[in-house]
């Protein structure tokens, strides 16, 4: 039998320990079988079918489909971590560091966080407003906020914008989020995977399971960050 790791399968054994199943099969051959049966690709044979071999009966296509979904799961996870714009940025500002500490989280679902930025726009004119962080992420191309080419700001497409200079306020749900803007007390965020509420008023709690983050940065008059961690239901 072959020897199991605790948690692995015979076949998860076998795909880690072998390139291709012809591998498989010719470590189960002895030289015994080939001194009696002279063919190589019989012996083969005889150990895929189960007649022969020093260890566990492995078929072909469950060796195949094993060994292609370990693959995926590889390049996927390649993937993930070339698409991080953050990675490898020479980062010196708090809120740049904190967003590309976070950036892998929002990309794969697990943290949703919604930035709270004030400060002037290129007019002058003092905006701020929410931004559905992962959103961004998957809209535009965040390399040029990472290597400071340009700074991040809301915008009136965003979750929530206002202009305090001319007044314009606006609200926008998003993929993630539903925004209540009627609430008496202020408003709210409703994360639409969990139906939780998150509350960005400074004096009340941020709401189930998530956290308010103020950031102390160069970059801009205020920040904060709220993360709504996403527990999925068993």
């Amino acid at each position: 039998m072959l020897g199991q790791d605790e948690g692995l399968t015979a076949v998860d054994n076998v795909v880690t320990q072998f390139n291709t199943y012809e591998d498989f099969l010719d470590s189960q051959i002895t030289t015994v079988d080939l001194y009696y049966l002279e063919d190589e690709n019989l012996a083969r044979q005889l150990v895929e079918l189960g007649y022969r071999g020093t260890g566990e009966i492995v078929k072909r296509e469950d060796f195949e489909a094993r060994k292609a979904a370990i693959n995926i799961a590889r390049l996927a996870e390649r993937t993930q971590k070339k698409a991080l714009t953050s990675a490898g940025k020479d980062l010196q500002d708090n809120f740049l560091k904190a967003l590309a500490m976070r950036e892998e989280d929002n990309r794969n679902g697990k943290v949703s966080t919604v930035i709270f930025i004030r400060d002037k726009n290129s007019h002058g004119q003092e905006v701020s407003g929410y931004i559905d962080y992962a959103h961004r992420l998957k809209s535009e191309d965040f390399e040029v906020y990472f290597s400071g080419k340009k700074r991040l700001l809301p915008r009136t497409t965003d979750i929530s914008f206002y202009n305090w200079d001319s007044h314009i306020a606006v609200c926008n749900s998003s993929p993630n989020y539903q925004v209540i803007a009627d609430n008496p007390e202020g408003l709210l965020f409703e994360y639409k995977r969990d139906k939780k509420i998150l509350n960005v008023d400074p004096k009340a709690h941020p709401g189930d399971s998530s956290t308010r983050v103020p950031i102390q940065t160069e970059l801009y008059t205020h920040a904060l960050l709220f993360d709504h961690i996403f527990r999925r239901k068993v």
